[in-house]
């Protein structure tokens, strides 16, 4: 993990700032209007993709604002420039799907993930511009998804940690039938200053306690778990060091309007007097690969690589997270070079140690 590959595993495309709903833990400066991304700036992007998706499995991944909020003809031409062979992700709050949306990503191929946070009683914080309830409308799209067979993921934002909730989440997506589960602890960033510090026993615990509802019951793939779970393994055989990349991921965003941000799709949208608009280049005027190519030339970029190899010399869990999310630490600290964030605490610390205290619990007694 010492500096940013050339070419990245996915490419993340924001074919809409607009979103529908107003969810209160949302960090899109721009969710209120709809600046939808040119068919020029995807055929550029394009350009670069091909040659990487024709050596090995590569993503595109829609992700707004509310991606489905651009409008299935328009959504068409931005996907139409991509050689056959990328696959295509969208991120989506579900509200907008129907049977027309539900025929287009069977056509077009295109995986689903759902964002919801549990059951009705958990979903508070999605609600609509009129700051009603939400999770009627999230429904009758996953129900459209169950009815022409198209399998799903969820990803499901955890605002506060506490006893029995993971037994409780675990069960409800269970039912719902998706086939993946992400759990994001809120983060504090971008438009969201809400603290998101909570008690170490208690974040350590809901961890804990998620390992063990899925272990009952282990029909959905678990993200965050089975990673730990690979990394505990990988440490037990002498292995660890190859768990991680060489190099960092440079995870590049494209913006509506053809910039390009780089290892945080969260700084998208965003600007400071020291770093300026965080953007490392605009496929319109330069090709995505040079844009990569030059990325430590980015100023911020090389401040977040400093606090890189600060994680590195003094956090032992670096082997496991490869160090703090950009975004968490500029949002947090105001600066790259900073190293523990309540983020890495709850969602990469906690994490690992609620996973080990579960294997403590459950190791064999012996005879």
């Amino acid at each position: 993990m010492r500096g940013i590959a050339t070419v990245p595993t996915y490419v993340v495309m924001q074919p809409t700032t607009l979103c529908n709903l107003d969810c209160s833990y949302c960090y899109l400066p721009l969710r209120r209007v709809d600046r939808r991304m040119s068919v020029d700036v995807a055929r550029a992007v394009a350009a670069s993709v091909g040659p990487w998706a024709r050596t090995g499995r590569f993503s595109v991944v829609w992700h707004g604002g509310e991606p489905l909020a651009a409008g299935r003809e328009h959504f068409a031409d931005l996907i139409a420039p991509f050689a056959e062979g990328v696959e295509h992700h969208v991120q989506t709050n579900a509200t907008l799907i129907d049977d027309a949306w539900c025929e287009f990503f069977a056509e077009h191929g295109i995986r689903v993930s759902v964002s919801v946070d549990g059951p009705e009683t958990r979903n508070g914080e999605r609600v609509t511009r009129g700051n009603k309830p939400a999770y009627d409308r999230i429904m009758r799209g996953v129900e459209a998804l169950k009815r022409h067979g198209i399998p799903f993921s969820a990803l499901c934002v955890v605002a506060k940690p506490e006893p029995g909730l993971a037994t409780e989440l675990y069960a409800y997506f269970l039912e719902l039938g998706c086939d993946v589960l992400g759990i994001n602890v809120e983060e504090m960033e971008g438009v969201n200053t809400r603290v998101n510090r909570h008690p170490e026993r208690d974040v350590t615990a809901f961890w804990a306690e998620l390992v063990s509802a899925w272990r009952r019951d282990p029909r959905i793939h678990l993200r965050e778990v089975e990673w730990s779970l690979r990394y505990a393994a990988a440490v037990l055989d002498g292995t660890a060091d190859d768990v991680l990349p060489r190099r960092l991921d440079p995870i590049p965003t494209v913006a509506h309007d053809g910039s390009v941000v780089l290892l945080s799709p969260e700084l998208a949208g965003f600007s400071d007097p020291r770093y300026g608009d965080f953007s490392s280049g605009n496929v319109l005027t330069t090709p995505l690969a040079e844009i990569l190519a030059g990325a430590a030339g980015t100023p911020w970029i090389g401040e977040f690589l400093t606090g890189v190899e600060a994680c590195r010399a003094q956090c032992p869990y670096f082997g496991f997270c490869g160090g703090a999310h950009a975004a968490n630490r500029y949002f947090e600290h105001g600066r790259f070079d900073v190293t523990t964030t309540d983020h890495c605490r709850n969602s990469k610390i906690r994490l690992l140690e609620g996973v080990l205290d579960h294997a403590r619990d459950h190791e064999p007694t012996a005879v």
